[in-house]
C-alpha cells in the first residue's frame, strides 16, 4: 500500500520539476524554421527545455487572452501584441521589438520575376488560379498582404481569386504544392521552403512596417523564461534570423 502510495506520489511530483525547466512559447508561424533551430541550440547549452507552439498572431493571442499557459510571446504583429499587453498579460518591461521582415510574392521555381508596380495585371498571372494569402482580416501576412495590393491599386481585381489560409505557412504550402500559382508570404518564408521562388518583393512603403515584438508574459515566473527571451536578442541568434530572412526591427 505505501509503496504504491510512493510511486503516485513521486508521478504527479515529476511534472512540477520538469516544468521549473521548461519554456512554453507562442510563437508567429513564420518564425518556425529559424526559432526552432535556436531553441535547439539553446537546450543543448542549457540542459533546460523549450516548447514552441507556432501559428497565426491572432490565433495565440487569443488563446493568451483566454489563459492559455505560456511563458513568451512573440508576434508577427505589434497590434496583436499590444492586445495582450491591453490585457494585463505581459510583463511590466519585459516587451522589446525584436524582428523585421519583408513581403514577397512567391511562384513555382520556374516562374519569371513579376513587375509589382501599381495596375500590374496580377489577376491575369493568375490565369484563372488562386492567390494563396494568409486570413487577409486577421493574420498579420494577411493584413499585410491586403494593404500592399490596395496601396498598388491591385486589391479589386484579385480579391475573387484569394484563397486564405489560417497562417502564412499554410499559404506557402499551396504554392509549394502547385495548388496556387502565386502568394503572398514573408521572404523568410520563402527561404524556408525550396518549392517557390520570390518572383517580386513589395515595396516597403505598400503596407505598415513588419514588426516581431517579443514579450516575457506575466504567467512566466522561472529564470529560465527569462533567460530565453534575452537569448533571442543575441548575436549568436539574431544570425540564425538573419540568415532565414529576417531584418532588424
Amino acid at each position: 500500500m505505501w509503496r504504491e502510495l510512493i510511486v503516485i506520489a513521486a508521478l504527479v511530483a515529476a511534472p512540477a520539476g520538469a516544468r521549473a525547466d521548461e519554456v512554453v512559447v507562442f510563437a508567429a508561424a513564420s518564425l518556425k524554421t529559424a526559432l526552432d533551430q535556436i531553441a535547439q541550440d539553446w537546450q543543448a547549452a542549457t540542459g533546460d527545455r523549450v516548447t514552441i507552439s507556432y501559428g497565426g498572431s491572432n490565433k495565440l493571442a487569443t488563446q493568451i487572452l483566454q489563459g492559455a499557459p505560456a511563458d513568451i510571446f512573440v508576434s508577427a504583429s505589434t497590434a496583436w501584441m499590444d492586445r495582450v499587453q491591453a490585457g494585463g498579460d505581459v510583463a511590466a518591461g519585459m516587451r522589446r521589438d525584436l524582428l523585421g521582415n519583408r513581403l514577397v510574392l512567391v511562384g513555382a521555381p520556374g516562374a519569371a520575376p513579376v513587375d509589382l508596380a501599381p495596375g500590374a495585371d496580377l489577376a491575369g498571372l493568375l490565369a484563372g488560379g488562386r492567390l494563396s494569402m494568409a486570413t487577409v482580416d486577421a493574420v498579420p501576412a494577411g493584413q499585410y498582404g491586403k494593404a500592399a495590393l490596395e496601396s498598388l491599386g491591385l486589391w479589386s481585381a484579385v480579391a475573387p481569386q484569394v484563397v486564405q489560409s489560417e497562417d502564412v505557412r499554410g499559404a506557402l504550402r499551396l504554392v509549394a504544392r502547385g495548388e496556387a500559382p502565386l502568394g503572398i508570404v514573408y521572404a523568410s518564408d520563402a527561404i524556408a521552403e525550396a518549392g517557390v521562388k520570390v518572383l517580386a518583393t513589395f515595396p516597403a512603403d505598400s503596407h505598415p512596417p513588419i514588426t516581431y515584438p517579443a514579450a516575457l508574459l506575466t504567467g512566466a515566473a522561472d529564470a529560465a523564461d527569462r533567460a530565453f527571451l534575452a537569448a533571442l536578442a543575441a548575436p549568436s541568434a539574431q544570425a540564425i534570423f538573419a540568415a532565414q530572412g529576417f531584418s532588424a526591427p
